[in-house]
């Protein structure tokens, strides 16, 4: 009863197919938890954004929210990483970096990606308008975070929307895709070459140029073996320093990029948002 992880039920599933032929064609899944306190009053909720290869199951299974999120009475949403279907184009067989499972939460303006890609728009507008008229969640009170690709995308999306988001947190979060691998290879498909359109889905490009009120918390694993080509968060520690903005970044000793990591420091980061949606 306690720690019950609900999906889309056909009535759900039918409003959603309405956004669908709204908006641009985006057909993804989500993953909501509802905590006890939900059947009483309308609840807190946080958006939890996973990263490159995940779905809206992996935190699902793997990192433990449940207890936490029935303690607190907060509820969490999980939204897929991609549009999925036939339709939609994927990059090769070998990418597990790009295309599906890898949409890096902006909206494509580039073809073939622009009719499906428009994963910014889904997490901003589209899937909140659905999950609070569905749901008993209150939509004045809502934060956000993620891992890897889904922590670039829950700052993205906290610093350019600070007004929708209380707090935002992040575990190994890509803070500069502009001028990294993956992003490098994501923005050029699906945003074409323009650096400004890049910069706009920049986390410490966003920083830079508007800094913010926000709370911020990062946790990092020295061992990750992705931090100094990937995750770069000395990047958005300086920005954040330059701007004046206030940044909790943890360096977490010899923990990688697993949801070992995640398991291990979840609490914190739950105890984190519950201060600011109280």
């Amino acid at each position: 009863h306690a720690s019950r992880w609900r999906f889309s039920s056909r009535s759900v599933r039918s409003k959603a197919a309405k956004i669908v032929r709204r908006s641009a064609s985006l057909c993804a899944s989500f993953s909501l938890y509802l905590p006890p306190q939900a059947e009483d009053e309308k609840v807190p909720f946080i958006w939890w954004l996973s990263g490159l290869t995940c779905t809206d199951q992996n935190f699902v299974i793997k990192a433990g929210a449940q207890r936490l999120a029935s303690q607190l009475g907060l509820a969490v949403i999980c939204p897929d990483t991609s549009p999925r279907g036939e339709e939609v184009a994927d990059g090769t067989a070998s990418e597990w970096d790009f295309g599906k499972g890898a949409g890096f939460y902006v909206n494509a303006t580039r073809e073939p990606y622009l009719p499906h890609y428009q994963m910014y728009d889904y997490i901003q507008k589209e899937l909140p308008q659905l999950v609070t008229g569905a749901f008993s969640l209150d939509e004045k009170q809502q934060s956000i975070f993620g891992h890897s690709m889904g922590g670039h995308g829950a700052l993205v999306l906290a610093l350019r929307n600070p007004g929708q988001y209380k707090a935002c947190s992040a575990f190994a979060p890509v803070v500069a895709p502009a001028s990294c691998p993956w992003g490098e290879k994501a923005f050029s498909r699906y945003l074409g070459d323009e650096q400004e359109a890049w910069h706009q889905y920049d986390a410490t490009s966003l920083v830079q140029q508007h800094g913010t009120s926000l709370a911020l918390l990062i946790d990092q694993g020295t061992a990750d073996p992705f931090l100094e080509t990937q995750l770069r968060p000395e990047l958005f520690r300086k920005a954040c320093a330059e701007a004046g903005v206030a940044l909790e970044l943890n360096f977490r000793e010899g923990y990688d990029h697993s949801y070992f990591f995640i398991a291990s420091y979840l609490e914190d980061h739950f105890l984190f948002h519950n201060h600011f949606l109280r």
